[in-house]
């Protein structure tokens, strides 16, 4: 063991906290050493560790023989990617819901047979009908030609900031971009997997422009599961009015959200960033569809993110070292129903205005305050059961081992914060 970590033992007074990063991010650099923390190398001894996912995968490799001590701490699980990549995520959502039917749960209940596209889940149709090519691309043509009139969206698995998506209606599209692109979407040939779910045609519309939600999700733990939804989260919008004709089908200004995307538009607006608060949204929605649909709608919300992570919290390898904090991207349709789009385990720290740069500083501040003992010191034999005073903006989204300690208890002796300010 180091001198330095002996020291730890010695004495919490006179530890001095060092961390180290592979992004030279501002609203990290100076959330960490306002709290005097002092910057190191990653093969120097480190306690705080705001690493890209890349590195963390080094570090929790077989191969490194890289072992880590209790006062230190990581942002990424090993195995984030079961929720972040975009074919692994829809498999595990699956297997979770079958496994729920299996075990006659209730929450896997689905409508009756006789309806348009066949049966649905009544509780847990929160992904889009999606297949992961080439391994589903039979799947994918059956259910294509139960309606051969749908749009639908190509993704590649490993990719994010909206690289590499199209959409198309006509499978002839298909087949033609994977000879041009020399895929062969034959099950057994191994080529990089893409993800096909069908377009959600009817998106909620403002000002005639799409838009997507981009929430926070920080997780302490995965068994138990310990979850907070930041507050602040945002829409993004698109820089052109949506339009569905064929003409638009290729102009990603018109469907795709993402800021990497669209700043590049004309229409692109440097000011707001083509950004809205979640508040602002929300004012909105009561204003002109009224607060009980409204409410409706982020409590559906708040179910699709809690079960999304319980979908995956028995594969996650839920070391104590560990906390994560996910961008969730969320498209509204015009019935209000909230639809899960994709996960990203590093979710930008990049600030595009003024308002953006503040927002993502207190993300950072209060994702510290969760993650870390009382005393600031990174330990792992905490508890990980912040106090109130300590969430911030954070809500409490679910801690099982809180449910678990107050199950048949008349009160929670306010240990944790009530839900029902959130998104306020």
């Amino acid at each position: 063991m180091t001198t330095r970590f002996k020291r730890m033992r010695r004495g919490h007074e006179r530890m001095k906290i060092c961390f180290c990063t592979d992004l030279d991010k501002s609203v990290l650099i100076n959330n960490f050493e306002k709290r005097g923390w002092v910057q190191v190398s990653a093969d120097d001894d480190w306690n705080f560790y705001w690493a890209g996912t890349g590195t963390c995968r080094n570090i929790f490799s077989v191969d490194s023989g890289y072992r880590m001590h209790d006062n230190q701490l990581i942002n990424h699980f090993p195995n984030h990617y079961e929720l972040s990549r975009k074919d692994l995520l829809v498999k595990n959502i699956k297997r979770y819901r079958k496994d729920l039917e299996r075990d006659g749960n209730p929450l896997a209940e689905k409508t009756e047979v006789n309806i348009p596209g066949g049966s649905k889940y009544l509780y847990l149709d929160f992904i889009p009908v999606t297949f992961v090519l080439p391994a589903d691309y039979n799947m994918f043509v059956e259910e294509y030609r139960k309606n051969p009139q749908s749009t639908w969206i190509m993704k590649p698995c490993g990719k994010s900031q909206g690289a590499g998506i199209f959409l198309i209606n006509k499978l002839s599209k298909l087949k033609r971009w994977s000879r041009e692109a020399k895929t062969s979407f034959h099950p057994q040939i191994g080529k990089e997997s893409y993800v096909i779910s069908r377009y959600i045609e009817n998106p909620l519309l403002i000002g005639g422009k799409k838009f997507d939600l981009r929430l926070y999700v920080l997780v302490t733990s995965f068994r138990p599961l310990k979850a907070y939804l930041f507050r602040l989260g945002f829409c993004r919008f698109c820089t052109v009015k949506y339009d569905t004709s064929v003409t638009e089908l290729d102009n990603m200004y018109v469907h795709l959200t993402n800021v990497s995307v669209q700043k590049h538009g004309g229409e692109y607006n440097n000011h707001h960033g083509g950004k809205w608060s979640v508040q602002n949204l929300r004012l909105f929605l009561e204003g002109t569809r009224g607060k009980e649909v409204t409410d409706k709608l982020f409590g559906s919300i708040t179910w699709l993110i809690v079960h999304s992570l319980k979908a995956v919290s028995s594969v996650m390898a839920s070391d104590r070292h560990c906390f994560e904090c996910y961008g969730y991207d969320i498209i509204i349709d015009n019935t209000l129903k909230p639809w899960l789009v994709e996960v990203n385990a590093s979710p930008s720290l990049t600030s595009t205005t003024a308002n953006d740069r503040i927002l993502k500083y207190k993300l950072i501040d209060n994702i510290l305050n969760i993650v870390l003992p009382p005393d600031g010191i990174p330990d792992v034999r905490w508890n990980k059961i912040p106090s109130p005073d300590m969430l911030g903006n954070f809500d409490l989204l679910i801690d099982e081992e809180i449910a678990a300690q107050d199950e048949g208890a008349p009160s929670n002796n306010g240990k944790n914060r009530s839900n029902n300010n959130r998104w306020k």
